[in-house]
């Protein structure tokens, strides 16, 4: 069975840091490439970052660049995300992906970030 449980939201303040994780099951974890997403109240969902099945490609969206990190561990099937000098329009549900070379790609549920002060 497939499972992507991501952990580490919660309340911080503006210009505060968190750290996500998403630890995955079920599946060759190595093999995918994943990749972090948000959807704030109102508006669609968003990617944030990726990064290849080695991890040595990532990408990021431009709102993010040079203040969030993503990496991830082959041995533990983890995948990270370190969020750093938080915004308050960082307040999110952040949900993790995996997508495979054939195109089958799994969604967690998602963990909620409020950036407030």
């Amino acid at each position: 069975q497939v499972q992507l449980v991501e952990s580490g939201g919660g309340l911080v303040q503006p210009g505060g840091s968190l750290r996500l994780s998403c630890a995955a099951s079920g599946f060759t974890f190595s093999r995918y490439t994943m990749s972090w997403y948000r959807q704030a109240p109102g508006k669609e969902r968003e990617l944030v970052a990726s990064i290849s099945s080695a991890g040595s490609t990532t990408r990021y969206a431009d709102s993010v660049k040079g203040r969030f990190t993503i990496s991830r561990d082959n041995a533990e099937n983890t995948v990270y995300l370190q969020m750093n000098s938080l915004k308050s329009e960082d307040t999110a549900v952040y949900y993790c992906k995996a997508v495979g070379i054939s195109g089958m790609d799994y969604w967690g549920k998602g963990t909620l970030v409020i950036v407030s002060a």
